[in-house]
């Protein structure tokens, strides 16, 4: 064997070494055509319109009304039976049964005054609004139809980050587009919406994919597309879905009551840092402290005090403050749950009843900002260079001073440090004129 035919045969190893290596790659890609052949068929085109009155009423004045034409001008204005303008959007949802239960999101029909529903076969059908969930932007609307096809649902709370999901929607008005990816990230909590654990993920997810799927590779929902984080309007690899147990436990209500109650426990939450972790003596930053209690709350009557931090619910461990209220929400109203938290140090078991949570009750703290009305002040924790400046390692500064409270009568100033001990310590005897002790609590960093 000569040279050349020496190195055409080492080539030739090589590529088939190559193949074999991208061919074995790719064998442990999952494949999508069969989740695909079995759900699409439930996966339908949702597609709403609102009616808008006309503005415009002479050419020449557009925002002038008719009335004002007619009396002052004698100028008529334009004829009064306009043709209605409408607003329309697209989205998806996906069949839960045969006899037409489809499940979309809140934004999707929020508002309007007739959806339609596109189904696998291109047949059309007016869709009844039976309710709506703006908290968890999960909707239920239905179709007069019978043996249509559904999907399979599965459970949420089983997924595992790093597992492939896929999506299968109508972005930007494109029926029956499939998008893969992995889950990223699981609990993920958005600004105002406390009350879902949200799925992060990567698939691909843009405009009219919202209210659609979410598969596992079992071909099981696991979740509803909902949101996605963009600067452009499109996909850049962040995107959220509502899991589907938290989903299903709003459906069930809105089927059952037409409206969806949620359990209240009467707390503002802040998370725990780790200067605050090591403050109370605890060995990581974990589980949500406690702000504020309010009067005549259930957390009230159970004996929850400003400065406890919530480690358990329900025997479920509190990792962080976002994990609470949605544990909350889906407890039933007037079932007893248990919390463990750590009070000075101590472990404490309370029992509580949830209550119903109002439109008009909070949940959360604005991060980074402690308040606590009883006291007198407001809070918030301290920079890294202003512990390195007193040389403390924890304590929150003093942000604003009242009038009145604890602070006031104890001669805390606005720019005091205080040590995190005190919201516990002080609460029992709030009320009383003497109890907040500046000279144990607080110190001037002046």
């Amino acid at each position: 064997m000569n040279k050349w035919t020496q190195i055409a045969a080492a080539f030739l190893i090589g590529a088939s070494l190559s193949l074999t290596s991208l061919t074995s790659q790719a064998a442990n890609y999952p494949d999508f055509t069969q989740l695909v052949e079995d759900n699409a068929p439930a996966v339908v085109n949702i597609s709403t319109k609102k009616f808008l009155k006309r503005t415009s009423r002479h050419p020449q004045m557009p925002s002038m009304p008719d009335e004002i034409f007619r009396h002052f001008f004698g100028i008529p204005g334009m004829p009064q039976q306009q043709p209605k303008e409408e607003a329309s959007s697209i989205g998806s949802g996906f069949i839960i049964s045969n006899d037409g239960y489809i499940v979309t999101n809140h934004h999707v029909i929020e508002g309007a005054d007739e959806i339609l529903v596109r189904l696998s076969d291109h047949k059309v059908l007016e869709a009844e609004l039976i309710g709506s969930d703006k908290r968890t932007d999960v909707a239920l609307i239905k179709v007069k139809a019978k043996n249509l096809p559904i999907v399979k649902l599965g459970q949420s709370d089983e997924l595992k980050v790093g597992e492939w999901v896929a999506a299968i929607g109508s972005p930007f008005g494109f029926d029956y587009t499939v998008t893969s990816g992995i889950v990223s990230a699981k609990k993920r909590s958005l600004p105002n919406d406390l009350y879902v654990p949200f799925i992060q993920t990567d698939v691909a997810i843009n405009p009219g994919n919202s209210g659609g799927p979410l598969f596992n590779l079992n071909g099981e929902v696991i979740g509803i597309n909902s949101q996605i984080y963009s600067r452009s309007g499109g996909f850049m690899g962040l995107s959220f879905a509502i899991p589907v147990d938290l989903a299903m436990y709003i459906v069930d209500q809105i089927k059952k009551d037409g409206f969806v109650t949620r359990g209240y426990l009467g707390v503002q939450i802040q998370e725990v840092t780790y200067e605050l972790a090591e403050s109370f003596g605890m060995k990581k930053p974990q589980g949500a402290l406690v702000a504020q209690v309010y009067p005549d709350s259930p957390a009230a009557k159970a004996g929850l005090e400003a400065g406890d931090v919530i480690i358990e619910y329900k025997g479920k461990p509190i990792e962080k403050s976002w994990d609470l209220p949605p544990m909350v929400g889906m407890t039933p109203v007037e079932t007893e749950a248990e919390l463990t938290l750590i009070r000075e140090g101590d472990r404490l078991d309370k029992q509580v009843v949830i209550e119903a949570l109002s439109d008009e009750k909070t949940a959360r703290a604005p991060k980074g900002q402690l308040k606590n009305s009883t006291l007198g002040a407001d809070f918030r924790d301290l920079t890294p260079e202003e512990r390195e400046e007193i040389a403390l390692d924890y304590g929150v500064l003093v942000k604003k001073v009242q009038l009145e409270g604890a602070f006031a009568n104890a001669g805390v100033r606005e720019g005091d440090v205080c040590k995190k001990w005190f919201m516990a310590a002080t609460n029992q005897k709030r009320n009383s004129s003497n109890v907040f002790s500046k000279k144990r609590f607080c110190f001037s960093r002046r």
